[in-house]
């Protein structure tokens, strides 16, 4: 089976293309192909594109990852994060006819009441939780035999992610740089190769509809730097915790989140690892 991934190269893509090349023929896309990695230029605004590329791979199914998840660049710019989250999956949808896995986040939710089953109604905060809510809404309508996974704050020790929480608190602690971390935010922290695995898992299981995944542990980003801190013997004494509504940032943040997981456990028959495990896998990696 040949599996195209869009947005290939970010932390989560990485996991998911060392997962999937073991099964099956991976086509790894972006809008930028980093140097020295094998992959097609793709950036999903251009439906032209879009129609070619998947004209000349002819993918069995496509794994979009590809969007813009930076959530305060959301707000600032909401027109281009409609035309990347929103339009870029309609080209999608619009130039194949295949399954689409398409990812999500648990900030479709207003983290007033987390966290949230798959029946909890959405209710978006933010310009980027509203584009990934509609993104889902196109993709379903599209045809309901296409899978919406959602996630939420994934993580993986890879240097050059940018959105790796992970790599960020390491990098700091490491180079004896204080940082602030909210202590009113509670998700649960998902490693990438633990999202990978359920990809995996919902193709050849041929997964509909929209399903939750996300690590055991429901515990607050600050909760998590010292858990961090700890595991690789790094100063806690660095980390300091701070609310969110002190950051002022762009854009309001789900709160009491997360994501319940019952759902994809009972239909295929997994547990999700708890973050001791995947933080002492990426310890044991490093050494």
């Amino acid at each position: 089976m040949r599996v195209l991934i869009t947005g290939a190269f970010g932390q989560l893509g990485t996991s998911l293309s060392s997962i999937l090349n073991k099964d099956y023929e991976v086509i790894r896309t972006g809008k930028i192909v980093p140097k020295n990695n094998l992959g097609i230029t793709l950036d999903i605004q251009n439906p032209v594109m879009v129609k070619e590329v998947i004209k000349a791979t002819k993918p069995d199914i496509i794994i979009n990852l590809a969007a813009i998840t930076n959530v305060d660049y959301c707000e600032k710019y909401p027109e281009l994060s409609k035309e990347v989250n929103i339009g870029g999956l309609m080209n999608l949808c619009d130039s194949f006819s295949g399954r689409i896995i398409h990812l999500s986040t648990d900030y479709v939710f207003d983290g007033n009441d987390g966290p949230y089953s798959e029946n909890d109604a959405a209710s978006p905060l933010s310009v980027y939780g509203k584009t990934k809510l509609a993104s889902e809404r196109i993709l379903l309508d599209n045809n309901p035999k296409h899978l919406v996974l959602r996630g939420n704050v994934l993580y993986d020790n890879e240097q050059n992610a940018d959105a790796s929480f992970l790599s960020w608190v390491l990098k700091s602690l490491t180079s004896n740089t204080k940082i602030k971390v909210v202590n009113d935010q509670i998700n649960n922290p998902t490693w990438t190769r633990s999202m990978a695995d359920i990809i995996e898992l919902c193709i050849s299981k041929k997964l509909d509809g929209v399903f939750h995944w996300g690590d055991s542990d429901h515990i607050s980003r600050y909760e998590f730097a010292k858990i961090i801190a700890e595991k690789f013997s790094l100063d806690l004494s660095l980390i300091e915790p701070i609310t969110t509504s002190e950051l002022n940032q762009l854009a309001l943040r789900p709160l009491h989140s997360g994501l319940k997981t019952q759902k994809i456990e009972e239909v295929l028959n997994v547990i999700p690892p708890t973050l001791d495990d995947c933080l002492n896998k990426i310890y044991n990696e490093k050494e």
